[in-house]
């Protein structure tokens, strides 16, 4: 291992956890100061370069591709590196956090790929960011089991060569470990999250016929893309491991990125694997950068807005052709089906729609899909067996009839749905449900059947917002209403006595309900609009 440049050491301010040391030795909290010096002041002009950004799209109300990009897009001879044997075959990928059953549970489900949460799937408590990489770390040697202290089921890995593929995503570039400080400045919690795992893992990987593989979340530009690479080209040569061996899958699912797709895996082309279609924080982003321009960009209920949009297939549409054209895999989106144990007509219409979205993507020629529960495996693997076969993608299907245009991406007026009172109820709930449960630690919650990460709340915030300042108009008791702040929090205060009535006086006075009904108001109501609602959560976050 080459020596790091001398940097000011990382400090620990939290109170220690079992087994705690295992994972910041002080080989890997220098690593960690190392990334910090290197590239925290970087990942600051990244995030001044959104908000001028943001701006721009405030005075224009427009997107485009960008010109001084031109000849990447142009030059047809480019490639990314070619796909490692373990993430050639990715046909269907299951998502979770990183606790301990659930580490267990996704290696064993069947699926190609596990994508392992630290990011909007987990509330960063210090014990779940420091934990995660303990369960990993464990699951690689093979030292990890689990009995659940209420069922008193146990539960251990199946052999090798069933287990997933583990593509690790770290936290966001916006938000920052406060565990963990150099010279009085948190270290950036992509950094803290990359550099732990990576620290430990990099070589028992290799060792074991795979590599340090990572899924990219919220990312905006290709400039941020290029910091990553820089990241990656650093980190393999402080380990001294080859250049190439991480790879890299970015989600583009912010609306910026969608017109960057080719630049992004032109920055990544030594480390990338592939794009990722994610559909809640999307339409986040979308209402995030457009928020102010009028009515043709209000979104309707965000359930009303499928995978089958106009606007939504050119997206897709545009992201497997980006892909295939420069080798790289194309990923679809979320079954966030959690089925029901008590109700089988449930399952058989949930069952179904998965099955048809499914189709739909192996047909449109994604390489692979997600699912957040084990039962949702065997319907995804069928849809895209049926396409695949035996080929392990399907990366030589290059839709060259594809042609997607810049307004084509931002068309949201051509939607014929419209916002709805129950929309805006089922905002808030939603809403208020998720974030009472992020504030206790939890980051995956089942919520009316549908497994919730951070976009939901996301998208359920940023929508009220919208609605609001927008002047929308909804049909309530037979009348028509404006969404107003004081409907809103006539909503809300009815959803949180519901709830109270729903799970009795004890369950609502241990749990962090009334928090979260404020928490949900205030991202919802201000006239600042909060560029992530996980900023002003992770304040009040206890752990």
């Amino acid at each position: 291992m080459s020596a790091p440049a001398p940097s000011s050491p990382v400090v620990v301010e939290a109170e220690s956890l079992p087994r705690q040391e295992e994972v910041l030795t002080g080989e890997a909290l220098a690593f960690l100061a190392e990334l910090h010096r290197r590239f925290t002041p970087r990942r600051d002009e990244l995030l001044a370069r959104r908000a001028e950004r943001r701006a721009e799209i405030a005075r224009t109300s427009t997107l485009d591709f960008l010109p001084g990009t031109a000849a990447i897009r142009a030059d047809d001879s480019w490639r990314v590196a070619p796909a490692p044997a373990a993430l050639n075959d990715r046909r269907v990928e299951i998502t979770g956090p990183t606790d301990r059953k659930m580490t267990i549970n996704a290696l064993n489900s069947g699926a190609r790929v596990w994508l392992a949460d630290f990011e909007d799937a987990s509330a960063p408590t210090w014990e779940n960011v420091i934990l995660g990489q303990v369960n990993l770390i464990d699951a690689y040697t093979r030292n990890i089991d689990f009995t659940d202290p209420r069922s008193g089921k146990s539960y251990a890995l199946k052999p090798a060569e069933e287990l997933a593929t583990v593509v690790m995503r770290p936290r966001g570039w916006h938000l920052d470990e406060r565990h963990l400080t150099v010279a009085g400045r948190p270290v950036p919690g992509a950094l803290v999250d990359f550099g732990l795992y990576f620290f430990h893992n990099a070589r028992r990987l290799t060792d074991l016929g795979k590599g340090p593989y990572f899924y990219l979340p919220k990312t905006e530009s290709h400039l941020e893309a290029r910091l990553w690479n820089d990241v990656f080209v650093f980190a393999q040569d402080y380990v001294g491991i080859p250049q190439g061996t991480v790879r890299a899958t970015v989600l583009i699912e912010t609306i910026t990125a969608a017109y960057e797709m080719e630049e992004i895996l032109y920055e990544l082309r030594d480390h990338a694997s592939g794009l990722n279609a994610g559909r809640w924080d999307y339409l986040f982003s979308l209402v995030k950068n457009f928020r102010d321009a009028g009515e043709r960009f209000v979104l309707p209920d965000r359930n009303a807005v499928t995978m089958t949009a106009p606007f939504m297939r050119a997206y897709t549409e545009l992201l497997v052709r980006t892909c295939h054209k420069r080798g790289a895999h194309a990923i679809g989106g979320m079954a966030a089906f959690i089925p029901s144990r008590k109700d089988a007509e449930v399952n058989k219409v949930a069952f179904e729609k998965v099955r048809a979205d499914k189709d739909r993507e192996a047909g449109d020629g994604f390489d692979g899909s997600w699912v957040a529960h084990p039962d949702l495996v065997p319907i995804a693997m069928a849809s895209f067996d049926a396409v695949l076969g035996d080929k392990p993608n399907q990366k030589d299907r290059l839709r060259e009839d594809v042609h997607v245009t810049a307004p084509e991406l931002v068309d949201i007026a051509s939607l014929d749905a419209r916002p709805t009172f129950e929309g805006l109820r089922n905002a808030v709930q939603v809403g208020i449900r998720y974030i009472e449960a992020w504030l206790r630690g939890i980051g995956a919650v089942a919520i009316f059947n549908l497994m919730e990460d951070a976009a939901t709340a996301e998208i359920s915030r940023s929508q009220i917002w919208q609605w609001i300042n927008a002047g929308v108009e909804v049909e309530h008791d037979g009348a028509t209403v404006k969404v107003t702040p004081e409907l809103a929090r006539e909503v809300a205060a009815r959803e949180l006595a519901a709830i109270r009535a729903e799970i009795g006086e004890e369950a609502f006075a241990a749990g962090t309900w009334q928090q979260a009904h404020d928490l949900l108001l205030r991202v919802s109501l201000d006239a600042d609009y909060a560029d992530f609602l996980t900023l002003p959560a992770y304040e009040q976050l206890v752990g």
